[in-house]
């Protein structure tokens, strides 16, 4: 079973790498087009703006195929493991947020008969459909194979980071990364379910960010409620992986989305376009996307002293304790 599950892990991790192909070419092509003066620049961006935007999004595309590859290639074994785990956790961070907010916004733009809002997404309303077609299947090819690839490639590495400790920690770890999760999650699912407070532009809150809002705010919550299960190591109800995926997903949502926004919401409350404009209090949007980021980093940083803990603790095939972190 284990071998079948690695076959299976193998070949998505191949998956991913090649479902960020067209937007890689496509991101490229953007950029090329822009600088020859043959496609436009994206609503709400100077030229300067829009080729720093997609640059950026060519390197993480880059990043998201070499990481498809490490994950199945005997190199990945070699790459160091804080390499490998920080790309894994931003990437997935962002895919499992973007997968629901694609699906919930196709059922939302089909049951109201309107067209789909990908191409204000990514900042150009005239997007052709085809294009965005493949930006999405891009996301969901990498999504699902990220998902099924990782937990292979952490089992040939990392074996006993998805076996629950045997006994609680010495030091359980602190706990203010789910306080301050759990505030940002349910000030963020008060703003989904339309509440007024902190925002700024009330009848600028389309469809889409209403979901994208509600989204992050359930991984919010999720990962702030199993921090504590797993780092008291108090929930045997559970399966010990499940809590810890939903721990690192949850952490990598609220780091990568929030890290992603807010340099976005200063250049908006800073240059202040014209036809760009948040519906959140820049301030509130601000803080509320500071202590997300801080959160994030805050549960991986237990989840991983934990991991630690716990190869400390380790009998090698000598009966000696594992020295090696």
């Amino acid at each position: 079973m284990v071998e079948r599950w690695d076959r299976i892990g193998r070949t998505a991790a191949y998956g991913a790498a090649a479902s960020l192909v067209p937007y890689l070419v496509i991101k490229v092509s953007w950029v090329v087009g822009s600088l020859l003066g043959l496609l436009p620049v994206g609503r709400g961006f100077s030229l300067g703006g829009w080729l720093v935007l997609n640059t950026l999004t060519i390197g993480m595309a880059a990043a998201g195929i070499t990481l498809g590859l490490a994950l199945v290639r005997p190199w990945g074994m070699r790459i160091p493991g804080r390499l490998v785990g920080f790309v894994a956790w931003v990437g997935s961070g962002f895919l499992v947020s973007i997968l629901p907010f694609l699906l919930v916004s196709a059922l939302i733009h089909s049951a109201s008969g309107s067209s789909g809002g990908s191409g204000s997404a990514n900042g150009d309303a005239a997007m052709p459909g085809w294009e965005a077609v493949l930006l999405q299947c891009s996301f969901v090819g990498t999504g699902i194979g990220l998902a099924m690839a990782l937990p292979a490639y952490l089992w040939r590495r990392w074996p006993h980071a998805l076996r629950r400790p045997q006994r609680p920690r010495a030091s359980p770890g602190p706990l203010w990364p789910a306080v301050t999760g759990t505030a940002t999650g349910l000030a963020w699912l008060y703003w989904a379910a339309g509440g007024p407070l902190g925002i700024a532009h009330r009848d600028e809150r389309p469809a889409d960010w209403h979901v994208l809002v509600g989204v992050s705010a359930c991984w919010a919550l999720a990962a702030c409620t199993a921090v504590p299960a797993l780092i008291r190591n108090r929930s045997a109800r559970l399966p010990y992986p499940l809590l810890l995926a939903v721990a690192w997903l949850g952490s990598g949502s609220m780091f990568a989305w929030s890290g992603w926004r807010l340099p976005a919401t200063i250049y908006v409350a800073v240059a202040q376009p014209s036809d760009v404009s948040y519906p959140e209090n820049v301030a509130v949007a601000v803080t509320l996307h500071v202590i997300a980021v801080v959160t994030g980093a805050g549960i991986i940083r237990a989840l991983i002293r934990g991991d630690r803990g716990r190869r400390a603790s380790v009998p090698d095939r000598g009966g000696q304790a594992a020295e090696r972190v």
